[in-house]
């Protein structure tokens, strides 16, 4: 073989070469890439998974603080004109629990006039309406908010009837009215004479025109009672 032919097959062979080490770190400089790109997925999905476990954490603590502080809740109210329901659903959002509407079993008319004399005759009676609505787990729960309007400067009777069907002992009574602007009319001490062994809280009275504008102040009253 000639020296040309020598010197081309070497030129040739040395070509190959160069041309196979290109491809070696290109092929090796993907997979660095793709191992990386792996990598990064992965703790990508495993920082996500646990900030996941780390907020349903969060939350289950923060549940189990709240019924740790103040027990499981009952909001239970009366309301004939729906003024007295506008503030216990404010205070259900707010507090959360459960929320029972007291029913009489015999309806009250929708005519004011004919109201106002039933229930100036059940105050004058000291009567106890029967109540329709049962409750059948009230020894579950450690607070109660009990709402009604006033009626004659006084609890609607059917209140007295509640207050005489379920021992309250132990629990704290968190009292919320409607009126027209009488006030709480006394009747924190009512319930406290009822329920001599509960622990009742200072009211709520809101204005029959501004029930369904309370929030605020359902939500200032709650905070200065503890919740």
């Amino acid at each position: 073989m000639n020296k040309k032919k020598v010197i081309a097959v070497v030129a040739f062979i040395l070509v190959i070469v160069v041309i196979g080490i290109i491809v070696g770190i290109n092929l090796a400089r993907n997979n660095n890439e793709n191992t990386s790109t792996v990598q990064n997925e992965a703790s990508s999905e495993n920082q996500a998974v646990g900030q996941v476990a780390n907020n349903e954490t969060n939350t289950q603590e923060n549940q189990n603080n709240q019924e740790g502080e103040s027990g499981k809740v009952l909001v239970v109210y009366f309301s004939h004109t729906g003024n007295t329901e506008n503030v216990a659903n404010f205070i259900h959002q707010a507090v959360g629990g459960d929320i029972v509407k007291l029913e009489t079993e015999e309806q009250y008319t929708d005519n004011y006039n004919d109201l106002l004399d039933i229930a100036q005759e059940e105050k004058n009676e000291n009567a106890r309406p029967a109540l329709s609505t049962k409750i059948d787990n009230i020894d579950e729960y450690d607070t109660i908010f009990l709402g009604y309007p006033i009626w004659w400067g006084d609890m609607p009777m059917a209140i007295y009837t509640f207050l005489d069907e379920y021992d309250l002992s132990g629990k704290t009574i968190a009292p919320f009215v409607t009126s027209g602007g009488s006030g709480l009319s006394g009747t924190p001490s009512n319930i406290q004479d009822g329920e001599p062994e509960a622990n009742v809280t200072e009211g709520l009275s809101v204005r029959d025109s501004n029930s369904e504008n309370s929030q605020s102040a359902v939500n200032s009253w709650l905070s200065e009672i503890g919740f």
